[in-house]
């Protein structure tokens, strides 16, 4: 059994099991036994112990009655009874008081750490002197112990508190003051002194004894406790990890090692700061005086960097020499001189020249020097190395983001979806490290895709930054705010105007809508300003800078200035483009348009929201045949049919040219003269009033003649234009449309090679891919497929050189089918997976329907029903309304009578595919749907009439069509059926009939 006194009452067994001994006066006879363990205690010393001076009328029975309760609550045994008294059969060092004494009867002052609180808590026996004389002579003990002591630190909480039960207890208060002493402590040592006189000197009148003051002057003179190493550094511990810039840290550590002054420069929020911290604590071996952080972002703009500098070594006094009156500047260089120190200056911008004139006067001077810089500008200085702090790219941003938002919820995924949201947010907020850290805190009360959608309110949202921040640092808004302040007048004029550019800007067109290069230039090395570009550099804002300005610009009244500079600036420069774009230096000019590209969709957004029709219309105009060639037809055509869409007045020859290009763009594919129809007119009438100009304006009286019938005279007037590329481009449509109508086939050939020679003549590569296109349609017709394979591979090279990757995706699935046709399957499943590569960037419906027909007929001729009508669905969606058109409806149509199996399904898709054709007055498709309704006639065993319609189709076509599998098969199966003679004369017969009468019949019967 084990008795613990010197604390809480505690009684245990031998294996450990607490015992409970209830009541004050049972606690206090196992107490007054305990103390005397082993030995026999009288019953009147009990007695005495238990009552005091007012024992019960019968005490002995009362005392047998409490040693019968003892004995039930402890172990068998540990009470004996004897004549005499009773004794605790236990071993005396088992009762931690008894074991005290004998230790400190022995000199063993580890005594000590047996008390753990006042003496016999919990043990009350109010009565009795006895034990309140064993209390204080055991408390008496534990003092006299603490003074013959060697205190040491881990003494200092005990004796702190036991000096303030005591206070003038003097031997008790030098042991504090070693204790402190020991524990590195001199300064609070010395204040206990101090309290400790004033203590004597209050309340007993009298001095510190001679045994005290020795101690006190011990301290002095440092003899006393342990002698602190220096510290090295003043770079405060962390609180969240370092994500994202490891490889920087490498960087820049390179960059300090080989030079004397570096500067980390970027805007505010990008983890400057941070870097140089992270930095430098990799570099703390390196100096042997150690690294300090001179934090200038708490001093004014017209505050002292060299006092600072003083205030960030002011704990290495040993450093500051002996210079109390001198500047502080030249205390620094004395404190630094000659010794290997790194000196971190953190956002010099406020104090920029002060910054740099301090780091060229102590460089100079302290040759071990070497300083790390942060600022959002360089210091300027010879010998300066810079490294830019950037955003972070997307992954180490959401890894970030991940870890922020980590600490202020649980429940976020990993998911795809949520790291999606998550790549969203950073590219929102340009993978700045402070924003991210900003919005990772609104997780507290927002979900992640409420934070998503909520960032085009960003200065609102992100507000919640640390208590502990620079005030400058808790709001993005502040982070800005900051910078902004700390720019000229002029040079906020143009930041402002700046934001107006969407995709950045070039010098030349920042000078003519902003200012001067010079405030562009200060901008730039304030990390406001972004610059790139390898020949020619580009000035861009990152996002939230960007949003920043408008809201400068709004607050100015200069939005609509700027707006309208903007515009002008940008037709100004479409319209001089424009020309090159149908010549040889086309690319030239294609990529200086696509620099801007961002630009010219902007002024053009602009406008049209501020519903400047004259405007919108110039641009449209100018920018047209740019979007048409340059691969970007879905903008175009939904730019372009919204600025003629605008009331009011506008330039007639901009007009009439931007309702060209709506013809150009809505007839394009699939499309025919009738859906664009009401646009012809409309431009021809207004172009009748406009002298010269365009070349569009040129095509406008051509196209009005088809409308009213479709003869080759349309176009032969453009033959003698005095522009190379208008009479290019007029026998070019020629050739098309002998095609259309299934005139000499020699004469449509002759048409497309002259319009190719032309094309390369000048230098125009949609001409050339136009023109090659087309040949190959021709000697598909012929059935020479390699013919038509080399040109489709010609026109692809060049319009990929053109950029123009919608075109591509046209242009494969041709060379898909004529593969495929050749027999080459392989070569054919590869072009369609290159036009499906394309595709997945691509938005223009006509590309994509296109490559979905393409699939659907690949599929009819393979037997593949369901994906071939699968195929057909995906294309007539992409198209909308203009599958209605009788181009879409003859090729749709046509399909799906190959691909029905019941008869009547088939021939219900066979009139109507006939129909469609004979709407839109092609010979081609007219021929194809005569070829449909031959196999039809096949399959109903008329063999005869399907010999016949393949001579009709070949006498509409002008040539037998051997770019489709079908009129060779149907061919083949009629003259096996019907011998070679016969099939010859209704061959014959087909070709010499009326293909309206001869259809009709066939599909009546």
């Amino acid at each position: 059994m084990r008795i613990g006194l010197l604390g809480a009452f505690e009684v245990r067994a031998d294996d450990g099991v607490p015992l409970d001994v209830p009541g004050a006066r049972l606690r206090g006879l196992l107490v007054g036994l305990a103390l005397e363990a082993g030995h026999v205690v009288p019953k009147g010393t009990l007695v005495d112990w238990i009552w005091g001076e007012q024992p019960p009328a019968d005490a002995t029975n009362a005392l047998h009655r409490l040693v019968s309760r003892l004995r039930k609550v402890l172990p068998e045994g540990a009470v004996e009874g004897l004549t005499d008294g009773y004794r605790l059969v236990v071993d005396p060092d088992d009762v931690d008081a008894v074991r005290f004494e004998r230790l400190v009867r022995d000199g063993d002052l580890t005594a000590l750490g047996l008390w753990r609180g006042a003496a016999m808590q919990d043990v009350g026996l109010p009565e009795s002197a006895a034990f309140e004389a064993a209390v204080t002579r055991l408390e008496e003990l534990r003092l006299n112990a603490y003074e013959s002591a060697e205190a040491g630190a881990g003494q200092v909480a005990e004796l702190t508190a036991l000096v303030a039960a005591h206070p003038v207890r003097e031997r008790l208060v030098a042991a504090l003051m070693r204790a402190l002493g020991a524990a590195g402590r001199g300064n609070e040592a010395l204040l206990v002194y101090q309290r400790t006189r004033e203590a004597l000197a209050d309340t007993l009148g009298v001095d510190p004894s001679a045994e005290l003051s020795a101690v006190h002057v011990a301290l002095l003179r440092g003899e006393l406790g342990r002698r602190e190493e220096p510290r090295r550094t003043n770079l405060r511990a962390e609180l969240t990890s370092y994500v994202g810039k490891d490889t920087e840290v490498t960087a820049v550590r390179g960059l300090v090692d080989g030079s004397r002054l570096t500067t980390l420069i970027g805007p505010g929020g990008s983890g400057k700061t941070r870097l140089a911290t992270e930095t430098a604590r990799t570099l703390l071996d390196g100096f042997p005086d150690g690294v300090w952080l001179v934090e200038l972002a708490a001093i004014g703009a017209d505050g002292d960097v060299a006092q600072a500098t003083l205030a960030a070594l002011g704990q290495r006094d040993a450093l500051l020499g002996d210079l109390p009156d001198a500047e502080p500047v030249e205390r620094v260089v004395a404190a630094i001189r000659d010794r290997g120190i790194l000196l971190i200056l953190d956002n010099c911008e406020h104090v920029i020249e002060a910054a740099a004139a301090f780091a060229h006067r102590v460089l100079g001077e302290c040759r071990r020097l070497r300083i790390l810089a942060t600022s959002r500008e360089p210091l300027g200085i010879t010998g300066e190395t810079l490294w830019p702090v950037v955003p972070l790219v997307l992954g180490p941003a959401v890894r970030l983001l991940q870890d922020r938002a980590g600490a202020v919820r649980k429940d976020l995924g990993t998911d795809a979806r949520t790291l999606a949201t998550m790549e969203r947010v950073c590219r929102a907020l340009d993978g700045m490290p402070l924003a991210i850290e900003l919005a990772a805190a609104r997780l507290r009360t927002l979900s992640l895709e409420q934070l998503a959608n909520r960032l085009d309110d960003r200065f609102r949202l992100l507000t919640g930054g640390s208590r502990t921040a620079l005030p400058r640092h808790r709001t993005l808004r502040a982070v800005i705010d900051w910078s902004w302040e700390l720019l000229s007048d002029d040079e906020r004029v143009v930041l402002r105007r700046l934001s107006v550019f969407a995709g950045g800007a070039s010098l030349e067109a920042a000078e003519r809508v902003c200012g001067s290069e010079e405030l562009l230039t200060a901008l730039t090395e304030k990390s406001l300003v972004v610059t790139g570009g390898e020949d020619t550099p580009r000035y861009r804002m990152l996002g939230t800078i960007r949003e920043y300005a408008q809201q400068r610009l709004a607050e100015a009244g200069e939005a609509e200035l700027t707006r309208h500079a903007h515009l002008e600036y940008f037709t100004e420069l479409a319209e001089t483009a424009e020309p090159h774009l149908r010549r040889a230096d086309q690319l030239e000019w294609q990529a200086v348009l696509e620099a801007e590209h961002d630009n010219i969709a902007a002024a053009m957004r602009g406008a049209l929201a501020a519903g400047e029709a004259r405007g919108a219309v110039r641009l449209a105009a100018a920018a047209g045949w740019y979007w048409w060639f340059g691969g970007h037809k879905v903008e175009g055509n939904e730019l372009i049919r919204a600025a003629v869409d605008l009331p009011g007045e506008s330039d007639d020859e901009a007009l009439a040219v931007a309702y060209a290009f709506v013809v150009l763009f809505l007839g394009s594919g699939r499309g025919d003269q009738f859906v664009t129809e009401d646009w012809i007119r409309r431009g021809y009438e207004i172009g009748l009033r406009v002298r010269g100009g365009h070349p569009a304006l040129r095509f406008l009286p051509a196209l009005r003649h088809l409308l009213e019938a479709a003869e080759p005279s349309a176009f032969e007037p453009l033959l003698t234009d005095d522009d190379p590329w208008v009479r290019a481009l007029a026998r070019l449509q020629l050739g098309k449309l002998w095609m259309a109508l299934g005139r000499d086939a020699r004469d449509a050939d002759t048409q497309l090679e002259t319009a190719l020679a032309e094309f390369r003549a000048i230098g125009d590569r949609w001409g050339i891919s136009f023109a090659l296109t087309e040949l190959a349609e021709r000697f598909a017709l012929r059935g020479d497929l390699a013919g038509a394979c080399e040109r489709l591979e010609q026109a692809i090279a060049v319009v990929t050189e053109a950029g123009a990757i919608e075109d591509v995706v046209s242009m494969r699935p041709r060379q898909a089918k004529l593969h495929w046709l050749a027999g080459d399957l392989r070569a054919s499943a590869a072009a369609m997976a290159e036009a499906q590569r394309h595709a997945e960037g691509v938005a223009w419906p006509n590309a994509l329907a296109e490559l979905a027909l393409a699939r659907a007929e690949l599929a009819t001729w393979d037997g593949d029903a369901g994906e071939a009508r699968h195929q057909l669905g995906l294309a007539t969606a992409m198209l909308g309304d203009k599958a209605a058109e009788p181009n879409v409806r003859a090729i749709t149509h046509g399909l799906l009578g190959y691909l029905a199996e019941d008869p009547a399904e088939s021939r219900e898709h066979r009139v109507e595919a006939l129909r469609a054709a004979t709407e839109s007055a092609q010979a081609p498709l007219i021929a194809g749907a005569l070829v449909g309704v031959a196999d039809w006639a096949l399959r109903a065993g008329r063999d005869e009439q399907a010999a016949r319609l393949l001579g009709a189709s070949t006498a509409v076509l002008g040539m037998p069509d051997r770019s489709q599998p079908y009129p060779a098969r149907i061919e083949r199966e009629t003259r096996e059926r019907l011998g070679d003679q016969r099939f010859t004369e209704a061959l014959a017969e087909g070709a010499g009939s009326s293909w309206p009468e001869l259809a009709e019949v066939t599909l009546a019967s």
